[in-house]
């Protein structure tokens, strides 16, 4: 065989395998992170990690994108569009349901950080989640973590899914403008929508799942949700790449309970707070509780999720699902060489 056909050959078989695999990159490209609203404070270590210098430590170039819907960065992975989203851990569970194994290699925060809130119309009729019947409720999109913690809730104080509706509305002005319009009566949104709301006066809080304590009362244990997870067979194949990704983070989660919400705000685009620096910064103190200190998925919450998910969704409930194929601390200690 000549060297001219050797080589031929060798390049043919390496866009096979490029094919093959959904993942494939060039060695100089990029890791591409999605990231389910990038200016949401859920979220906010995917910024502060890039900003803090911790992936170039690692030897890693990452580009974070943003997308309003965990559900839409979700799709992006399973489409090997993007090596890594910056989301929900329950979209683990509910896509091994669908056949798909995802795993969550860095966990962000222990409880949702998500907040119900009711427009200050509404509010007089509707007192809590068992008032919901009738309603219109906002959640950022349809399948998002919003509509499974949205119908969890719902469901706990016995209204069906049939008595309410929900709408698609986006976070932030999006949200703020169907609050403001009366599309919704109520909606779940996260910090600094909710500061911002409260400031104008035209929601009110309904159901607080910033906290640990809020989380215990309305779902009854630690619910994990945003953290980086990739999927399975990505890991697998560059475990030294997942492992550079996951300890970055750690080290930022680290920072963050190691310093002041002032501190952190510095290091955030003007954008994320706009003219009002002020009330990012009361939002960001009141979230800081939510954030875990090293990365690590939570004793419990795991099961917890899945007790969420089962609720409602039969193709969850009908499923043997196998959380320990779900998530992963391994990333977060080993070197590879």
């Amino acid at each position: 065989m000549t060297a001219s056909r050797r080589t031929l050959l060798a390049a043919a078989l390496c866009t096979a395998l490029a094919a093959a695999t959904p993942w494939a990159q060039a060695a100089d490209a990029p890791l591409i992170i999605m990231v389910g609203g990038i200016n949401k404070i859920i979220y906010l270590p995917a910024k502060l990690t890039e900003a803090l210098g911790y992936f170039k430590d690692e030897g890693l170039a990452v580009e974070l994108q943003s997308q309003p819907a965990g559900v839409d960065a979700e799709n992006q992975l399973i489409a090997g569009a993007v090596q890594g989203v910056v989301g929900f851990y329950d979209h683990t569970i509910d896509l091994q349901s669908k056949g798909k194994e995802i795993e969550a290699i860095a966990v962000f925060c222990k409880v949702p950080g998500e907040v119900e809130m009711v427009s200050t119309k509404a509010a007089p009729t509707f007192k809590s989640m068992a008032d919901a019947k009738g309603k219109t409720l906002g959640v950022t999109g349809l399948g998002s973590s919003t509509e499974f913690l949205t119908r969890y809730l719902a469901a706990r104080q016995g209204v069906a899914s049939k008595d309410y509706s929900l709408l698609p509305v986006g976070a932030g002005n999006t949200f703020i403008a169907a609050i403001k319009q009366d599309r919704i009566q109520g909606g779940m949104t996260t910090e600094p929508t909710v500061s911002q709301l409260l400031k104008s006066g035209d929601a009110k809080v309904l159901v607080d799942l910033r906290t640990e304590q809020g989380t215990n009362a309305a779902i009854g244990g630690l619910y994990p949700a945003a953290s980086l997870y990739v999927q399975n067979a990505w890991a697998a194949s560059h475990p030294e790449q997942a492992g550079k990704l996951a300890r970055a983070f750690a080290r930022t989660m680290a920072y963050i309970h190691s310093h002041t919400a002032e501190q952190i705000t510095e290091l955030v685009p003007r954008d994320y707070y706009g003219s009002d620096k002020e009330l990012y910064v009361q939002a960001l103190k009141a979230s800081l509780p939510m954030f875990t200190t090293d990365a690590k998925m939570p004793v419990g919450g795991p099961e917890t999720v899945l007790k969420v998910l089962a609720t409602y969704k039969p193709q969850v409930k009908g499923k043997n699902i196998d959380l320990s194929k779900t998530y992963t601390n391994a990333y977060l200690t080993a070197r590879q060489p």
